[in-house]
Order: structure tokens, then C-alpha cells, then sequence
């Protein structure tokens, strides 16, 4: 069965929902099962890379809040993913478009590395302090993870590569729905907004694969066994 996570790599809350969701998988009988494909979802399209704005200014200009408010909000997410485990630095934050991100994403799906660059990326923005304007930065993430380094250094030179997934990923959003991310869509039947507890996504887990498993019965079939031969060459 599938799930379909829409997510931005710069989102706060889509870290921790993936810390939220892999707990439920966990704990999860048919976690082996499940097919898990990210898509991308840009908050921002339209931000402009400052390397002398910082995190909290940025967000105070764009909600329209104090800087004080801003720090305040920042502190309190910084809270809840030490919940889940996760150690956020937004003092290092630098800001940034995340499209050239959301194209190595693209990327890495095709090599079925979809969720380990997610997981990296996560990781360089928010605990790192990495730079995703920068493309020597987002090689060396691609690179860390397995990708072909000249592959990305290509995609990250061409700004027309993946971008029409990127922009099919964000069509697709606005068809289903997706009003903010992370969103968590079971075999588009059943879906999850934000970082919710452990506990809503592995009932939601379980209520999808019962109807899926329902509609995709395991087929067991009674074999009179006789002679044959078998990919390894044995023929008895």
C-alpha cells in the first residue's frame, strides 16, 4: 500500500512528522507492506536567498509579527522536536529557496533514494545550518547519500531539470487539498495534516491497509509439486 508524504524540506513540522510517522511504522505489523513516496511542496516559491536575514527576521517580515514573536515561535517548535529527537539550530538557519532541494529530491526518487535525501536534507537545514542555495552543498548531500556526484552536479546546473515534477507534485497538491504540509495521503483514501501524535498515524496506518488488504487479498494457492527446474540452474 502506498503513502504519499507532501512535504518541504525547509518546514519545520515535516521533520517532525516524519519522526512521528516512522514511529508508528514501527510499531506497525505490515510497515514491509508499505510503499512510501515524498513529494514535493514549496511554502515559499517565491523567497529570495539572504545571507544577512536571519530565520527569525525572515518570518517576522513574512507573518507580519514582532521579532521578539518570531523568536518566541522558533523556540517553542525547537521544544517540540527535542520531543522527537531532533536537535534544531535555527541560529544557523540560512535563508533560502528550497526549489534547487525539491529538484535533488526529484533526483534521488528515481534511484529509489527518495526518503534518505529527505532525511538528509532535513538534517543539513535545520540541525547543520546548511546552505540549499548553495550547489556544491546540495552535491555533497546528494553524494552522501549515494548519488552519482556528477549526475546531480548536472541537475543542479540545468534549472530545467525535474522542474516540471517539482511543479506536478504541487499541481497534484492543490487538486487533493494539500493546504499546508506535511500531508500524509494513504492509498488516497485516508489522510493526515501536521505533525500529529505517533498514535493518529498508526490508526490510520492500520484502518487503510485493512481496507487495502481487503481489496489485495494474498493469493494461496494448493501446488502438486512435480519435476521442474528452478532460476538457479536445479532440475529434480
Amino acid at each position: 500500500m502506498k503513502v504519499e508524504i507532501w512535504s518541504d524540506v525547509m518546514c519545520p513540522f515535516c521533520y517532525i512528522g516524519k519522526r512521528k510517522f516512522e514511529s508508528a511504522m514501527k510499531e506497525f505489523s505490515d510497515a514491509g507492506n508499505i510503499e512510501l513516496e515524498w513529494h514535493s511542496f514549496q511554502l515559499d516559491p517565491e523567497i529570495v536567498a539572504d545571507p544577512d536575514k536571519n530565520i527569525y527576521e525572515y518570518l517576522s517580515e513574512r507573518k507580519g509579527m514582532s521579532y521578539e514573536q518570531s523568536v518566541q515561535m522558533h523556540d517553542h517548535v525547537v521544544k517540540m522536536a527535542a520531543e522527537s529527537g531532533l536537535t534544531y539550530n535555527f541560529d544557523k538557519a540560512v535563508v533560502a529557496n528550497s526549489f534547487d532541494a525539491h529538484r535533488l529530491i526529484q533526483l534521488a526518487k528515481t534511484k529509489g533514494l527518495g526518503d534518505e535525501i529527505e532525511e538528509q536534507l532535513f538534517k543539513a537545514y535545520f540541525t547543520e545550518g546548511k546552505d540549499f542555495g548553495n550547489h556544491q552543498v546540495l552535491a555533497q548531500l546528494g553524494k552522501e547519500i549515494g548519488l552519482d556526484e556528477n549526475e546531480v552536479s548536472e541537475v543542479l546546473g540545468n534549472r530545467d531539470k525535474f522542474a516540471a515534477e517539482v511543479k506536478k507534485d504541487t499541481q497534484e497538491a492543490a487538486r487533493i487539498g494539500v493546504r499546508g504540509v506535511p500531508f500524509f495521503v494513504f492509498d488516497r483514501k485516508f489522510a493526515v495534516s501536521g505533525a500529529q501524535p505517533s498514535e493518529v498515524f498508526l490508526n490510520t496506518l492500520q484502518k487503510s491497509f485493512g481496507e487495502w488488504r481487503e481489496a489485495n487479498p494474498v493469493f494461496k494457492l494448493e501446488v502438486a509439486d512435480g519435476t521442474a527446474c528452478t532460476p538457479d540452474g536445479e532440475c529434480n
